[in-house]
């Protein structure tokens, strides 16, 4: 799948709830995505309700009934809340199971007890890449920028050499790695191969985040030559347990999930059978929400006991994991809403009549799109929801492993360069006591980075494959 085609668009496709015109749906998503930066960067409104509302405006731009707007919304919503909102709720979970145990204090304390001076950058980024795999990215800063001040502070090393690869192993598992929320809600729209998609995921993340983080590091502390800020220096707040989780123990419930998801899809590959019982089990065990259930559950005995945990505290440590999940889940629902008005307004049919004749890589077309709404939104997972929603008629028909590398190319699209309308933007700014210059010098260009060079190895890939 190099170029476009609009025989990628299925035949059975529903018909659009407007007769607009190109020129018109044009407009309306204008109108819409305008919408939903003013919102959020003018009003300070929060991105569900900025992304609700945008989504009526785009309808009624597209001169669509309302009715039929509010329906197109709310059934996106509904679907992509239905696909991914256990996923998020059992991912907060583990979370928060692995942060209170204090297996997440083991892995970071084991890796760099092992670590000298010179690998330092590389052991940062090796344990926010493992912490990553099941925190959402402000989560993951919130638990990890503390380790990264104090390992800054007591190692005498520069705050950019330390912080820039840990940014960026928490960053690529973001937007390229399932389960988060972003990558499943593309996964589900474009219909792609979850495990597939993880594998491949893998393959362009490492080299992206060696890049990015470790190399792009030593420029980083040159440009920005800054010491860890005496007032972030953390006092942590949980209280001290007498005992924590083994490494191996935490190390394996963290990555439990991948490893079920890889193997159903490398037993996909070998049987190719779907009536085969070792190929249906593996099919039950890897997808995503048996995967990370087992996981949860695991994670009670690994983590939880030999924290010392009871019963209470297990149920508490589950609310706390839950509670902060409610926001996350709306934005990424309304995502979805926003993604299916645009849908059913005929926008993706429009774009596959317009680039027909372009000669364009598909994966680079789905890249700039994510790009041009991260910068719009600066939201990443808003980014690769309304992305998707786009860019879904180009995946129909393909091939399996060229559809999960138009989810990779949304998602690398997705990072690109994070300013003052993201919340990481302003998470790394205070965390790290810099100003808004340096946040640009440093943090924003990682993210650009990633982006681009996520991107260039995907449309490599695509060219391969």
């Amino acid at each position: 799948m190099t170029r476009l085609s609009v025989e990628m668009l299925a035949a059975d496709a529903p018909a659009p709830i407007t007769s607009a015109g190109h020129a018109q749906l044009g407009i309306a998503v204008l109108v819409g995505i305008a919408v939903i930066v003013l919102l959020i960067t003018k009003f300070k409104l929060h991105a569900f309700l900025a992304l609700t509302i945008g989504s009526l405006a785009l309808g009624a731009a597209a001169g669509a009934p309302l009715d039929k707007v509010i329906t197109s919304f709310t059934t996106g919503l509904g679907s992509t809340v239905a696909s991914v909102g256990v996923l998020i709720a059992l991912g907060a979970t583990l979370g928060r199971l692995l942060a209170d145990s204090g297996g997440a204090d083991q892995i970071v304390d084991t890796i760099l007890a092992k670590a000298g001076a010179r690998a330092m950058p590389w052991a940062m980024v090796l344990i926010a890449s493992v912490i990553g795999l099941p925190l959402f990215f402000e989560v993951g800063i919130v638990l990890l920028i503390p380790v990264v001040l104090m390992v800054a502070k007591r190692g005498n090393y520069s705050l950019m050499r330390i912080g820039i690869p840990a940014l960026a192993g928490l960053s690529v598992m973001h937007g390229l790695i399932p389960p988060h929320p972003g990558p499943l809600v593309a996964i589900a729209a474009l219909k792609a191969n979850l495990g597939v998609t993880l594998a491949f995921g893998i393959l362009v993340a490492v080299p992206t985040v060696i890049i990015a983080g470790p190399l792009f590091s030593k420029v980083a502390a040159r440009w920005v030559d800054v010491p860890a800020p005496d007032r972030m220096l953390p006092q942590r707040p949980s209280e001290e347990l007498e005992r924590r989780p083994g490494f191996g123990a935490t190390l394996a419930t963290v990555l439990l999930p991948v490893v079920l998801m890889l193997l159903k899809a490398l037993v996909d590959i070998v049987v190719d059978d779907p009536a085969n019982r070792t190929q249906r089990v593996f099919d039950v065990i890897g997808s995503p929400l048996i995967a990370l259930l087992a996981a949860v559950i695991v994670g009670f005995f690994t983590l939880g006991r030999p924290a010392g945990f009871s019963r209470d505290r297990l149920q508490q440590t589950v609310e706390k994991g839950l509670m902060p999940i409610a926001g996350i889940m709306l934005i990424v629902g309304a995502g979805g809403g926003f993604k299916q008005t645009l849908i059913d307004s005929g926008v993706g049919q429009m774009i596959l009549d317009i680039s027909k004749n372009w000669s364009i890589p598909a994966v680079l077309l789905a890249w700039l799109i994510a790009v041009v709404i991260r910068l719009a939104t600066g939201s990443a997972t808003v980014a690769t929801v309304s992305a998707a929603g786009l860019v879904a008629p180009l995946a129909a028909g393909t091939s399996t492993t060229h559809t999960a590398l138009l989810v990779l190319a949304i998602g690398a699209g997705s990072l690109f360069f994070s300013f003052v309308n993201d919340a990481g933007f302003w998470l790394v700014k205070e965390y790290f006591g810099l100003s808004v210059g340096q946040t640009v010098k440093t943090w924003s260009i990682m993210e650009t980075i990633l982006s681009v060079v996520g991107g260039a190895l995907v449309l490599l890939l695509s060219l391969i494959v």
